[in-house]
């Protein structure tokens, strides 16, 4: 039913536009859905977020809900520290912490998702503030696939190099596309970035391939903030490893309410502290 409104749909659209009348109303409600934008405000920041679709919608609505963690654990940085987002999507963290005068580097692979997270930079006047780095960040320095679960503004939930998905089973792609990844510790010594203070991985999979490939810059974070599904039990243990190795004590593990009784209910955010 659905496929065959789409259809039907994507046919008057374009009959629509080969007449020059209908491609221009065409372009001008393009070009108003990036004019929709959702202000949010959290203890005292306030953020203006493109919203082009519904999930970009749900992303603004529920900034507060969805992760307060994740805004409590940016909260306590010290200011003016370093920032990196690992799969920042359209930048709600990176944002937010920017807002705070922390230096953000946001890495994010989807071409769908970049647009938004350039806007939403530019809409709340950070453009000094945050760097993107469009590339995606794995264990080795390579071309490979980048597949993802959806082609939408704001969608999540893709991979680089690998078939996992955020659970460890493999990931249902309908669409994929090849890009270059490095691992942080190689794309941070060539572009003489500034090593991170505090580092954000949440790319839904292969967080412990991208720990095995910063081994260099955790000797300066302070803390990581990262997401690992209970579920997936060799990323459990890898990344368990490689933090203790490098000095790090998990301080704690949390989620949101909101994800009870969903797929992603043992998805947590684990916050791991270096030992002094």
């Amino acid at each position: 039913m659905k496929k065959g409104i789409r259809i039907i749909f994507n046919k008057l659209v374009r009959s629509l536009i080969r007449v020059k009348p209908g491609a221009r109303l065409f372009q001008l409600f393009s070009a108003l859905s990036m004019d929709i934008v959702e202000v949010v405000r959290h203890n005292n920041v306030e953020l203006k977020l493109v919203c082009p679709n519904r999930f970009a919608f749900w992303r603004a609505r529920s900034f507060s809900t969805k992760e307060p963690e994740t805004l409590r654990w940016i909260d306590q940085f010290s200011e003016n520290a370093v920032f990196y987002d690992i799969g920042a999507n359209v930048g709600l963290y990176s944002l937010y912490a920017a807002k705070k005068n922390i230096k953000v580097y946001s890495a994010e692979p989807s071409v769908f998702n970049l647009e938004l997270l350039a806007r939403n930079i530019y809409n709340n006047q950070l453009v000094s503030g945050i760097t993107i780095l469009p590339v995606a960040i794995s264990n080795e320095n390579k071309e490979s696939q980048l597949l993802m679960t959806s082609t939408d503004w704001s969608g999540a939930l893709s991979t680089f190099g690998s078939d996992i998905g955020y659970d460890g089973g493999k990931i249902q792609s309908k669409f994929s596309l090849p890009t270059i990844g490095f691992t942080l510790d190689a794309l941070i010594a060539a572009l003489k970035l500034p090593l991170p203070d505090y580092l954000k991985i949440d790319v839904d999979g292969i967080e412990h391939f991208i720990l095995e490939g910063s081994t260099d810059i955790l000797r300066n974070v302070k803390e990581i903030h990262i997401e690992i599904n209970d579920d997936f039990a060799k990323q459990e243990k890898v990344c368990r490893e490689l933090l203790t190795k490098s000095g790090f004590m998990l301080r704690d593990k949390q989620r949101s309410d909101l994800f009870d009784g969903s797929d992603f209910s043992n998805s947590y955010n684990q916050t791991w502290v270096k030992q002094r």
